[in-house]
């Protein structure tokens, strides 16, 4: 089973020719900094602050399994009678695997959300962003296990030697940038709508652990398009769909899903609301098409200014054997910081 778990772990590195791909988040909607730079600042509130856990695989790699984390805040700034700026910082860090292949990002954003049209209770706004910050990726070689190190007969000597002729780096850094675009209508305080885009990794940077071979790897650049709204259905019920589509090089993704939204109370003061939602993720197999990889069930309460969301992925594809249908779970915080406000609603509530 150890060999098996470093053989996906390998695959999955493609450490001959590495191209790392990105963190995922099942409640995107709860981290919205990760989805979009052109999120930052868009609230109805002057100031967010966000947390995320993710914890993937530990029915089949125990304490080896993937963690990802990320905390995040901005704000927004007025600009006029209705424009705004958006300012924010996102920190994120990874781990995966026996060998704890790691990756820690902090980044800083910028938006300004232009209104379009409407007034104040409905109005259109077209919002751009743009991000850039570091990076650091890590990879501990000395926990892996190499060919050269077995004897061919199911005997394995840690002693001897792993990787000859070659020099690697065991970390690295480099920058890295992002812009997307957003749209949103607000009809009023429990309907909207938004859709947006984004590009991660503008600067495509190299990401090969070797040392002095001349060896490239460039981060491929990741595409996102994403939509999403509330929309109320009854007095107390709403409807709050969304998907999230990513794209970054060979590898594909596609979430999408709604959750059935419960108003406990509609005041203004005191906003209550309780949501339990059914998601889809959908990715690609290399050259074998499509194929659904998880069903996401997910649970979110807000209370006032608190939101605390919860998601546990049912693992359904061929890893099912290994992983007893066990994928990930989630947990997400966002609190927001209001203070006066002059101006009605302005956007859908993130």
């Amino acid at each position: 089973m150890k060999s098996l778990k470093l053989l996906l772990f390998l695959l999955a590195l493609g450490l001959g020719s590495l191209q790392a791909q990105d963190i995922h988040f099942s409640q995107f909607y709860l981290s919205p900094l990760n989805l979009n730079p052109a999120m930052t600042g868009v609230m109805n509130c002057n100031v967010r602050f966000t947390a995320n856990y993710r914890n993937q695989w530990a029915s089949v790699l125990k304490s080896f399994a993937y963690n990802t984390y990320s905390a995040s805040y901005d704000q927004r700034l007025p600009v006029g009678r209705d424009d705004y700026f958006g300012i924010g910082a996102t920190f994120w860090g990874d781990k995966a695997g026996e060998a704890e292949f790691k990756t820690l990002t902090g980044k800083l954003s910028l938006s300004y959300s232009k209104k379009m049209g409407g007034y104040r209770s409905k109005a259109h706004y077209l919002v751009v962003g743009a991000e850039g910050g570091i990076a650091q990726r890590s990879l501990d070689f000395l926990k892996l296990r190499w060919p050269l190190q077995h004897d061919g007969e199911g005997g394995y000597d840690g002693t001897l030697p792993s990787f000859e002729d070659e020099a690697l780096f065991d970390n690295f850094i480099f920058a890295d940038m992002a812009a997307g675009l957003l749209w949103f209508s607000v009809f009023d305080e429990n309907n909207n709508f938004y859709i947006g885009g984004a590009f991660y990794h503008l600067n495509r940077a190299n990401q090969s652990f070797y040392a002095n071979n001349g060896v490239v790897d460039d981060l491929y650049s990741r595409f996102i398009g994403h939509a999403g709204g509330e929309f109320m259905v009854g007095d107390r019920v709403g409807l709050v769909p969304g998907v999230i589509a990513m794209s970054q090089g060979p590898s594909f993704e596609l979430n999408s899903g709604t959750s059935l939204k419960f108003l406990l109370s509609g005041n203004r003061r005191s906003y209550q609301a309780f949501q339990l939602g059914s998601w889809a993720r959908i990715s690609n197999r290399l050259q074998q098409g499509l194929l659904v990889d998880a069903i996401i069930l997910s649970s979110r309460f807000d209370y006032e200014n608190f939101s605390l969301g919860f998601s546990y992925d049912i693992n359904v594809s061929d890893l099912k054997a290994a992983s007893r249908r066990h994928g990930a779970f989630e947990f997400a915080l966002l609190y927001k910081i209001c203070g006066p406000q002059k101006r009605n609603v302005y956007c859908p509530r993130f």
